[in-house]
């Protein structure tokens, strides 16, 4: 196995594996699931309903440094954050020094526990100025960037980045190693390069290969294709990493979270979330997206959860369709009455 591997070489490896894992001086116990930040995902209704359902750590959609210092009102909302969230980090991008710096003064005032940088959003239009995964290009600036911004604060800075911008170019081991010295309090890597966007498979052996460095002693989290109880037991005991970040698996599906602290417990499967269970937490989620946002955007925004709220239910396309296609929070609202009556005897499986 990998595990083996790399326990061979790094005597203290083992004994790492079961520590209670810090963010500075943040205690997120053994192995903490993480939800990542998402664009138009991991907003407050969402972030809360995670963090009920077993999420050690939450983070905001990333916010944009150059929105942010003008005041773009998208970017300022993204700093709303509850005390039910806590640990909670927002996660900032850019890859200006002087806007990036700018942009910790005012997230400051939101009083998160935690401010990320993106290194690593693979999108274009981010990429095209420098930023995100742009920034792979240029390790001088990000570790540059990170030294500064570490400089600003006194709450933990942490890194979210990929393994490289191409699979000529990775080198993540020293990337992390040097953000690790100039300040980085923990490193949330995904298993892709920029090149390969979200195809193909993660690679977990380099984070291994990270949390292997000898010189590393912050947290060195996995991120990518997380998506099922036994992976994240194989990125713990097979990689030894320090905890997951899941991102598109909890995507209509905030019982992720349970159903994988479940499975390190027991070694079995939590009973399948019921048919009553799911509604109502569309329905709450609904509610308080609008509450938040408005009745437009509540209802716009939620829309890509519902494929996975239902996922399963045979001849569902009708109902999904209309979900997706109502504008009004009372038309949705009766499609989950609908389902409710329509599927009352289905019976969800693994």
């Amino acid at each position: 196995m990998v595990f083996g591997y790399f326990r061979e070489k790094n005597s203290n490896f083992a004994n790492q594996i079961n520590d209670v894992v810090k963010i500075d001086n943040i205690e997120l116990g053994e192995f903490p699931l993480l939800l990542a930040p998402m664009e138009d995902v991991s907003d407050p209704p969402f972030r809360a309903l995670c963090k009920e359902q077993g999420a050690d750590v939450v983070y905001t959609e990333f916010v944009s440094s150059e929105g942010l210092i003008r005041n773009a009102a998208k970017s300022v909302m993204k700093l709303d954050i509850y005390e039910k969230e806590r640990p909670v980090g927002i996660q900032i991008f850019g890859a200006n020094l002087d806007s990036m710096l700018q942009t910790i003064d005012i997230v400051e005032k939101s009083n998160p526990d935690i401010i990320d940088i993106n290194f690593g959003c693979p999108v274009k239009k981010v990429v095209s100025k420098g930023a995100g995964a742009g920034i792979l290009k240029d390790v001088c600036l990000m570790e540059k960037l990170t030294a500064e911004m570490v400089k600003r604060t006194k709450l933990p800075i942490t890194v979210k980045t990929r393994l490289g911008w191409d699979h000529e170019s990775i080198k993540i081991v020293e990337v992390a190693e040097r953000l690790q010295d100039v300040g980085c309090k923990a490193i949330a890597i995904h298993g892709r390069t920029r090149a390969q966007m979200y195809k193909g498979q993660a690679d977990w052996k380099p984070i291994a290969a990270v949390k292997n460095n000898p010189r590393m002693h912050i947290p060195v989290f996995g991120n990518g294709d997380v998506d099922s109880p036994e992976k994240a037991v194989e990125m713990r005991d097979n990689y030894g990493l320090d905890g997951a970040m899941i991102g598109r698996a909890s995507i209509g599906n905030p019982w992720f979270f349970k159903q994988v602290k479940h499975f390190f417990e027991t070694g079995e499967y939590l009973p399948p979330i019921s048919l009553e269970e799911r509604v109502e937490a569309a329905r709450r989620h609904l509610q308080m997206s609008i509450d938040w946002k408005g009745p437009v955007l509540g209802v716009f925004e939620t829309r890509r959860h519902y494929t996975n709220y239902f996922k399963g239910i045979p001849h569902f396309k009708e109902y999904r369709t209309k979900m997706v296609t109502s504008d009004k929070p009372e038309d949705v609202f009766a499609t989950f009455d609908e389902v409710l009556e329509k599927f009352a005897d289905f019976q969800f499986s693994h």
